[in-house]
């Protein structure tokens, strides 16, 4: 039980990597926050994996990440750690990505990250607590066809990094960077390919450790980085991705 009575707050949580890192917060004590784009799923997500409430929140603008915030922690009572995970995902190639696009995943992946935690800072702040933020393989290396994927992962890497700076002593900052996780954004990817057996082939057979990551793995390693045991790691990223970056 290392996070009893810890308040989480764990953005993009009703599916996926999020969810199950909502669910085994919860599983060790934690009083989380569940946070979606509805209220209502966020909501039956909070009730099915043992969270205490469910909010919903588009976090592509500023004023969505602090009211999202503000209500976690009234109804925590404060914050102890923040998982900025909320994100999306689709491929395109460059002439095939027109500025309505560009701007939602900017918004969404590193604006989020850069609000939530303005928003959140001055009760992590106070509580000592930390943030665990979500990047990618794709930050530290590039991917066809996700140029503007690949751009707003490497700029939560580097984000970390000088959070990590700038907050210290008080706050600690990593950030977790997965390889292709078998989630159900994946699973439609795979679904919309021209051949989705061989979508499916090329990503299973990816990684050296040839499968895809379970989402409960990459939970694993975000309790890791917001518990006690990593109280002399910060501005650090742990990459679980089946030895993907290691080379090819």
């Amino acid at each position: 039980m290392r996070f009893r009575d810890k308040r989480v707050l764990v953005t993009g949580s009703t599916r996926g990597i999020g969810r199950a890192t909502a669910q085994a917060f919860a599983a060790e004590g934690g009083r989380v926050a569940v946070h979606g784009t509805r209220v209502d799923a966020a909501e039956t997500v909070a009730r099915e994996v043992g969270a205490v409430a469910g909010f919903g929140f588009d976090l592509a603008t500023a004023a969505g990440c602090e009211g999202l915030v503000a209500s976690a922690v009234k109804l925590l009572g404060g914050l102890d750690i923040l998982v900025n995970n909320a994100g999306i995902w689709y491929s395109a190639r460059t002439e095939n990505f027109d500025e309505a696009a560009y701007d939602r995943m900017m918004d969404v992946n590193v604006k989020s990250v850069f609000f939530c935690t303005k928003a959140a800072l001055p009760e992590l702040r106070r509580n000592a607590g930390n943030i665990v933020n979500l990047a990618s393989e794709s930050g530290v290396m590039g991917q066809y066809g996700a140029v503007v994927y690949c751009a707003t992962k490497a700029a939560i890497l580097n984000m970390t990094r000088a959070m990590a700076l700038e907050y210290a002593p008080q706050v600690r900052v990593n950030c977790v960077s997965p390889g292709t996780v078998d989630t159900d954004m994946v699973r439609l990817d795979i679904a919309r390919a021209d051949d989705p057996e061989a979508r499916l082939a090329a990503m299973t057979d990816y990684a050296p450790l040839r499968r895809m990551a379970k989402p409960e793995e990459i939970a694993a390693g975000i309790l890791y980085l917001a518990s006690p045991d990593a109280a002399y790691i910060t501005g650090t990223s742990l990459s679980i991705d089946g030895g993907t970056t290691a080379g090819h």
